[in-house]
C-alpha cells in the first residue's frame, strides 16, 4: 500500500476528480447539476484515497490537507460569497463604450478585494441591464469574464482561490502586491482593447437601439452597503490573523480556538452579514442561493483529499519532470489551469517547485518566498490566475457569468467558440507578452 501511495498510480483518483469537474458539465449537464451527485463522486474517489493514505502512513499529510488547507479555503470562500451576496448594485445608464469600459475597470479593481466571484456577481447584472437595448453585447460579457472573473484577482490572496492556497503555504499577504506591474499591464491592455472593440460595435448599432438606450435610464443605486464594512473585516483578518503576525497560532500545542482564530472571525462576519442584510436585497434582488458554495465545498472535499498523494509524488519526482525554467512553470500552470481547476493546479506546481534540486533553485536565483524562488512563485500565480480565463471551465465565476448572460437571452459562444473567437485571439497574445516582458 505504501508503495502505491508513492507511485504514479496514486495520481489516478486526482486525475479522475479533475476530469469529472472538466467534462461532466459538458457531457452530463443535468446529472451534474445536483450537488448530491457531486458529493457522491467526491466520496467515491476521496474515501479510498484517504484509506490508502492512512494505511500507508500518511495520516499527518492528509490531516494537513483537510484541516490546514481545506477548512481555511472553504471558510474564506464562504465569507466572501455571503458578504458580497449582500451587496446589490442596480440601475440602467447609457451604454456608451466609456461607460462599459468603466464597469469592467471597476470590476477589475474590486476583484482583488472582494474576490473574482464577488466582483463578478456584483456587477454582471447591472452591466447586462445597462446594455439590454444594444444589439452587440456578447463581446462585453467575454471581456468581463477575462478582466473581472480572472485577471483582476492577482493582487491579494483574497482575489482568487489559488493565491489564498499559496498564502497558506507561506507567501506573505503583502508579497502579492509585487505582482502590481503584471496586473496593471494585463488589465490596462485588455481595457484598451475592449474600448476599441466596443467603440467599433457601438458605431454599428441601429439608431433605434441607441435612442431607446438614451431614453430608458435608471440611476445607479447601491444596497447592502454595510457589507463593505464586513468585507474590510475579511481583508484585515486574512492580512493580520496568521502565523506571521501571531506566531502562537503555529505552535503545536496551541489551543484549537487559537489555531482557527482566523476562521472563527470570518464565520462571525459571515453570520453578522446574514443577520443584518435585508432579505429583499440578498434573496430577491441578488437572487442569492446556497447552491454554488455547497457545490464548491463538496467538490473540493474530493479534490483536497485526492490531491494529497499527488503533492507528495510531485515533490519527490520534481527533478525528473523537466521543468527547470521560470517560463516552464508559467505555461504549464497556465495550460492546466485553462482546462482543470486553477486552485489544485497552482498547489501542484508549488509542490513541484519545492522538490527542484538545489542547483536548479540556485540557478533561478532571487529571494525565497513560500520555500521557492520569488520568480517561480510569480510564474505560478500569473499562470493560474490569467489562464483561468482561457476557457469557461478555467475558473468558477466564468460559468456563473455565462449562465446569467444566457438567462438574459444573450447568446454566448460554445465552449470551443469561446476559445477560437476570443481567448486564443485576444488573451493568449497578451499572456505571451507578459511572459516575455516579466519572466
Amino acid at each position: 500500500m505504501e508503495q502505491f501511495i508513492h507511485s504514479a498510480w496514486s495520481i489516478i483518483p486526482f486525475g479522475l476528480m479533475l476530469l469529472m469537474i472538466a467534462i461532466a458539465p459538458i457531457f452530463a449537464e443535468h446529472w451534474w447539476e445536483r450537488n448530491t451527485n457531486k458529493l457522491i463522486v467526491s466520496f467515491l474517489l476521496g474515501l479510498p484515497t484517504a484509506i490508502c493514505l492512512i494505511i500507508g502512513g500518511m495520516t499527518q499529510e492528509l490531516e494537513h490537507q483537510l484541516f490546514g488547507d481545506y477548512i481555511p479555503f472553504i471558510v474564506l470562500l464562504l465569507a466572501l460569497y455571503v458578504i458580497t451576496g449582500g451587496i446589490h448594485l442596480s440601475g440602467d445608464i447609457k451604454a456608451k463604450p466609456l461607460v462599459n469600459t468603466g464597469f469592467l475597470a471597476l470590476g477589475w479593481l474590486l476583484a482583488s478585494i472582494m474576490g473574482t466571484t464577488g466582483a463578478a456577481m456584483l456587477l454582471i447584472r447591472p452591466l447586462i441591464t445597462t446594455n439590454q437595448q444594444r444589439k452587440y453585447k456578447v463581446h462585453t460579457i467575454l471581456f468581463f469574464i477575462a478582466l473581472v472573473a480572472n485577471c483582476g484577482g492577482l493582487l491579494t490572496p483574497l482575489g482568487d482561490p489559488p493565491l489564498f492556497m499559496l498564502f497558506l503555504r507561506g507567501a506573505p499577504f503583502t508579497w502579492f502586491f509585487s505582482l502590481l506591474p503584471q496586473w496593471l499591464f494585463t488589465g490596462v491592455l485588455l481595457l484598451i482593447i475592449y474600448f476599441g472593440v466596443d467603440t467599433y460595435y457601438y458605431r454599428k448599432e441601429d439608431w433605434v437601439n441607441l435612442s431607446a438606450d438614451s431614453r430608458e435610464r435608471v440611476p445607479l443605486r447601491l444596497g447592502g452597503m454595510l457589507n463593505f464594512l464586513y468585507l474590510l473585516g475579511v481583508v484585515l483578518t486574512v492580512a493580520f490573523v496568521n502565523v506571521g503576525t501571531i506566531p502562537a497560532i503555529g505552535e503545536a500545542d496551541a489551543p484549537l480556538w487559537l489555531k482557527y482564530l482566523r476562521e472563527i472571525i470570518l464565520l462571525s462576519l459571515t453570520g453578522i452579514s446574514l443577520y443584518t442584510t435585508k432579505r429583499k436585497v440578498r434573496y430577491e434582488l441578488n437572487k442569492f442561493s446556497w447552491s454554488p458554495i455547497i457545490e464548491v465545498a463538496v467538490l473540493f472535499l474530493g479534490v483536497f483529499t485526492t490531491m494529497t498523494p499527488v503533492l507528495a509524488y510531485l515533490n519527490a519526482n520534481a527533478a525528473s519532470l523537466g521543468l527547470s525554467k521560470v517560463w516552464h512553470f508559467y505555461y504549464t500552470t497556465g495550460v492546466l489551469s485553462s482546462f482543470l481547476d486553477n486552485t489544485p493546479t497552482a498547489v501542484a506546481f508549488h509542490s513541484v517547485a519545492l522538490g527542484l534540486p538545489i542547483e536548479q533553485t540556485l540557478q533561478i536565483g532571487g529571494t525565497m518566498v513560500a520555500g521557492i524562488p520569488d520568480l517561480l512563485l510569480k510564474a505560478i500565480c500569473m499562470g493560474s490566475v490569467f489562464f483561468g480565463a482561457m476557457t469557461y471551465i478555467g475558473n468558477g465565476p466564468n460559468m456563473m457569468v455565462k449562465a446569467i448572460a444566457e438567462e438574459n437571452n444573450i447568446k454566448m459562444p460554445s465552449f470551443f467558440g469561446y476559445m477560437f473567437t476570443f481567448s486564443l485571439v485576444f488573451l493568449l497574445p497578451i499572456y505571451i507578452l507578459v511572459q516575455l516582458i516579466f519572466l
